[in-house]
């Protein structure tokens, strides 16, 4: 973690290797564990270009920007007139064509 504010905007680099494993995991290097402040159960955003492959850190909403996200969402659904029935019955078809895990 950054130190002071100027920290902040100076990239940080580490050069780290990894070897995956025949189930297709990775373990990310101690080191970038620590620098990064990852933690066990950390979710990741992978993106992959060419041959390149990037893991970014998924953060959890703060409660006050969730509502603040359905508030929006809600007034854009009305504007739309899209009523609570037909999201109802979309949610339960995604979760109907979701595979279980």
């Amino acid at each position: 973690m950054p130190k002071t504010k100027e920290d902040a905007f100076k990239p940080t680099v580490i050069h780290a290797t990894a070897r995956m494993s025949s189930k297709g995991q990775l373990v990310i290097p101690e080191v970038v564990r620590t620098a990064l402040g990852l933690e066990t159960g950390q979710q990741f955003v992978i993106l992959s270009h060419n041959d390149s492959v990037i893991l970014k850190k998924v953060h959890a909403p703060v409660a006050k920007d969730f509502r603040a996200l359905l508030v929006r969402a809600s007034k854009a659904a009305r504007k739309a007139g899209i009523t609570t029935t037909e999201v109802k019955e979309a949610v339960k078809a995604v979760r109907r064509s979701k595979p279980k895990r």
